[in-house]
C-alpha cells in the first residue's frame, strides 16, 4: 500500500471521528452552550469547525507518515499508532462529555488526559518521522487552549 492510500485511509478515519463528534456537539451549540457564561477569550462558534477540520487533516497525515514506516520498525510504529488511536478515541469522548452530557467538569478531567496522550503520541511520532511529530504541534497547542477554555467555562458556571 503506498503512502497516499495510507493518507486517504487515515483521513477517512480522522474526519469520521470529527464528524461523529459534531453530531453530539451541534444540538447543544445553540441551546445549552449559548446559555453558558464564557471567558472573554472564547472564540466565536464559527471558528471551531475549520480549526478542527485542519487539525484532523494534520493528524491523519501524521499518522499516515508514521504508518508508512512500519516495515522499518514494526514494533515502534505499532506502539505509536496505538497511542494515536487512543488519543483519537479520547478526542471524540470529550465532545460527548462536554456537549452530550453537558458536564464541563468531567470534560475538563478528560481533556487533561487527552492532552497527555497527544503529547505521548507526539513523542512517539517524532522518533519515527520528524514531520509527523511536527504536524501534531498545532493539535497540542489547540487542545492546550481548549483545556484552558474548558476550565474557564467550568469555573464560570459551577
Amino acid at each position: 500500500m503506498n503512502k497516499f492510500v495510507k493518507i486517504a485511509i487515515a483521513l477517512v478515519i480522522c474526519l469520521t471521528v470529527g464528524y461523529s463528534a459534531s453530531l453530539v456537539t451541534r444540538p447543544s451549540i445553540e441551546t445549552w452552550y449559548v446559555m453558558l457564561e464564557k471567558p472573554v477569550f472564547n472564540p466565536p462558534n464559527w471558528i471551531f469547525m475549520p480549526v478542527w477540520t485542519v487539525l484532523y487533516i494534520l493528524m491523519a497525515v501524521a499518522a499516515a507518515l508514521v504508518w508508512d514506516r512500519i516495515k522499518e520498525n514494526i514494533e515502534e510504529v505499532k506502539k505509536a499508532l496505538l497511542f494515536f488511536i487512543i488519543q483519537l478515541i479520547l478526542n471524540s469522548i470529550w465532545s460527548y462529555l462536554f456537549f452530550g452530557l453537558k458536564n464541563p467538569m468531567l470534560a475538563l478531567i478528560e481533556i487533561v488526559l487527552l492532552w497527555l496522550m497527544i503529547y505521548e503520541t507526539y513523542l512517539k511520532f517524532i522518533k519515527i518521522n520528524k514531520t509527523a511529530g511536527y504536524l501534531l504541534i498545532p493539535y497540542l497547542a489547540w487542545v492546550a487552549f481548549a483545556t484552558v477554555l474548558n476550565a474557564s467555562i467550568w469555573w464560570l458556571n459551577k
